[in-house]
């Protein structure tokens, strides 16, 4: 069962060329490259890398190619080449798909002087210089400088090069722009001024970020509209910028957006390694069925120290584009400056692809498959600015984490397109802390638990409408059977949760009363027929030391618990557990968490893995086939960038869950190249690996 890679041939200028487009190379010019950087090296990295696809710098803030556009500036190192195309012609020359690269987030003094509606304004009122180059201009996205001129720009690249669509990177602006033309805009649509800052509670912010999605939505609308007039088969691309849909109208994205690109180029800060597979999964909520993209830096990510021409290690590099790619994502690297300097990561490229390309051909006839979904509270996370945004995901964070560490795969359901028929798919569904829901949102859930669903519901879930209005009780409470009695506090210092009975929630803390408790808390009451495996410890002074101790008994429920009637189970855990173990890392945290998690399954999960190390597992599943992809993360790099080196694991026993009646059932390991045994015991195949360095799978197959 050699790996197989698609004939990029088969599907050129083709309305689904993008299918065959599984594996990027994208070089981003500096603007001394038409006389510095070398066209034959770069076709030789393509070869190299094993690209199918490429997507190139045209123009934008700078013209790679002899523009005839009033005010679109060409490199003043052009002279008579034209580096963009030379570079298409390569590409095409391989077969490869192309998309040409522009970038409208700045203009230069000639423009900004004769358009000055182009430029962004800040809202003390001055016209916005470029944060990291002084000389240049911020453009205002929402304006004519996006909406008219680069329309412009758009057709006259699609007319004069074969190319297959324009990616456009830098597109949605930077924050508020408080330009006479937003400031009229914005006012015509909301009756609002424009907000100051990015506050929840503001009813101009809130009307802003609505405005904003719709002006952006406008713009991919229209750039498409821009290509398709001149070629019908190609489209307009844009960056996504980061892992969700929140910003977008779905319907438009679904008309206009063949494939997604997610621009996470790689890790920093505090950052464990299985993001690069989160991205996949959180695009996947929202739109099941779309081609993703992930891409990839081949230097190090860091916002504040940045150096983008450089390189990181190798081991971190493979590592990214890997854990995406077993989670679904096409893999896609970026490189800037054309010129090569150091050559170091260019086989690391070539050792992701590799493996890419090894699990491609089982990837291709799978689709997830997994029994756990965490809900992506977009309803609550539009609420927040760049600037909050991260803090807000912390208790959906600290659940993944949890949930690796478990060797549990998970998928997640968007808030913004949950229906039915997707939250069918799955046994359990967890809100870590989804604060704002509709009630429209909480009827599909809570008719989903009245079909039999397990549902575990954390932090502050449905505590506010989707507009931000606070509810006196959680919109879930029926489902949950628990009645809220007083209002979310914190943050609040030195609390704990004792152990109550014994219940499988509790399980594993054996010789411990009491564990961590939370930052912020909401009071419950259980109804009856319900458990409650542990009760909050009242409060009690962490300073003074000779204070330290409880005054009052543990009576309030902590965690709660319960059967439904249509037999499914339910879990009520009234505080931030997630948020706290994403920042403390307390063991006992994951535990409960686990613990709650395997309650709900009510038995085994479709696959367990057995063996040391943190596996991150994914699992796809064919009519006749399941793929469970199991990525390396054992590593004292984990949670830092970048790796320095792999650390193998050892043998692995993969248990997956058979339906019955199948034959002839043939397990293969598509990174390792071979087949493995097979063992069926109790309902399930047994398949043992016997080492993964960076990634592995398990192809099963049968006969039914």
């Amino acid at each position: 069962m050699p790996a197989m890679s698609p004939d990029p041939a088969r599907l050129l200028r083709s309305p689904e060329w993008y299918r065959d487009a599984t594996r990027w190379t994208q070089l981003t010019l500096a603007e001394d490259d038409p006389i510095k950087f070398d066209v034959d090296e770069w076709i030789d990295v393509f070869r190299r890398t094993g690209s199918n696809a490429a997507c190139l710098s045209a123009g934008g803030y700078v013209a790679y190619y002899p523009t005839k556009v009033p005010f679109h500036y060409r490199s003043k190192f052009l002279g008579d080449t034209d580096p963009f195309g030379a570079l298409v012609d390569g590409a095409r020359g391989l077969d490869m798909h192309v998309m040409a690269r522009v970038d409208p987030h700045a203009i230069h003094d000639d423009a900004a002087k004769a358009h000055p509606e182009w430029v962004a304004v800040d809202a003390a009122g001055n016209p916005r210089r470029h944060w990291a180059f002084p000389e240049a201009w911020v453009t205002c996205a929402y304006g004519d400088y996006n909406m008219e001129y680069m329309p412009e720009i758009v057709r006259e690249i699609v007319r004069e090069y074969d190319i297959d669509a324009v990616f456009a990177n830098r597109w949605q602006g930077h924050g508020i722009c408080y330009c006479e033309g937003c400031a009229r805009r914005f006012f015509d649509a909301s009756g609002l001024a424009l907000p100051q800052a990015g506050n929840s509670e503001d009813l101009a912010w809130r009307a802003w970020v609505a405005w904003r999605r719709e002006r952006l939505t406008t713009m991919v609308v229209e750039w498409d509209r821009a290509v398709q007039a001149i070629r019908p088969n190609a489209s307009f691309i844009p960056n996504m910028g980061g892992a969700s849909l929140m910003e977008f109208d779905l319907e438009t994205i679904k008309a206009h957006c063949p494939f997604l690109v997610v621009d996470h180029q790689g890790r920093h800060g505090v950052e464990p390694v299985w993001m690069a597979g989160r991205n996949a999964k959180r695009i996947r909520a929202t739109l099941r069925d779309r081609p993703v993209i992930l891409i990839t830096s081949v230097g190090p990510e860091e916002p504040v120290h940045r150096w983008k021409d450089s390189v990181t290690t190798g081991p971190e590099m493979t590592t990214w584009i890997a854990d995406g790619a077993a989670h679904g994502m096409l893999p896609w690297f970026t490189k800037f400056n054309g010129v090569i300097p150091d050559p170091r990561w260019i086989e690391p490229v070539a050792e992701g692809f590799d493996l890419h390309a090894r699990l491609e051909p089982a990837l291709t006839t799978t689709e997830p498959a997994c029994e756990i979904a965490i809900l992506d509270a977009t309803t609550t996370l539009r609420m927040h600015d760049w600037n909050s945004r991260d803090a807000a995901e912390a208790d959906e964070k600290g659940f993944c984490h949890a949930l690796v560490e478990a060797g549990l795969a998970f998928e997640f359901v968007s808030d913004h397109a949950m229906t039915d028929e997707m939250l069918d798919r799955f046994k359990v569904l967890i809100l870590p802390n989804a604060l704002c829901l509709s009630d429209a949102q909480c009827a599909v859930i809570s008719a989903w638990v009245g079909r039999g669903g397990n549902l575990i519901v954390a932090g502050e879930s449905a505590m506010a409408t989707e507009d931000g209005t606070p509810r006196d009780e959680c919109g879930l409470a029926p489902s949950l059977g628990t009645r809220v009695i007083s209002a979310p506090r914190g943050p609040v210092k030195n609390t704990y949760v004792e152990v109550c009975g014994d219940h499988p929630v509790n399980a594993g803390y054996e010789g411990a009363a009491r564990i961590i408790g939370g930052i912020r808390l909401v009071g419950i009451e259980a109804g009856t027929g319900a458990d409650t495996p542990f009760l909050y410890v009242p409060d009690f002074p962490d300073l003074p030391m000779e204070e330290v101790y409880p005054r009052e008994a543990a009576t309030a429920p902590a965690v709660v618990v319960r059967q439904t009637p249509a037999g499914g189970r339910v879990a009520h855990i009234p505080w931030n557990i997630g948020a706290t173990y994403w920042e403390v890392q307390a063991k006992d945290h994951q535990r409960l968490i686990e613990n709650t998690v395997r309650w709900a399954l009510g038995g085994p999960s479709m696959v367990e893995i057995s063996g040391k190390g943190i596996l991150d597992v994914g699992v796809r599943q064919g009519k006749t086939e399941m793929l469970v992809s199991l990525v390396n993360l054992t590593n004292p790099m984990m949670w830092k960038a970048p790796i320095h080196e792999i650390y193998p694991v050892g043998t692995q026993n993969v248990s997956i869950a058979m339906k019955g009646g199948e034959t002839n059932v043939k397990a293969y390991l598509p990174i390792a190249g071979c087949a493995a045994k097979v063992t069926l015991r109790d309902g399930r195949a047994i398949v043992t690996v016997p080492q993964i360095d960076i990634v592995e799978a398990v192809h099963l197959t049968w006969e039914e």
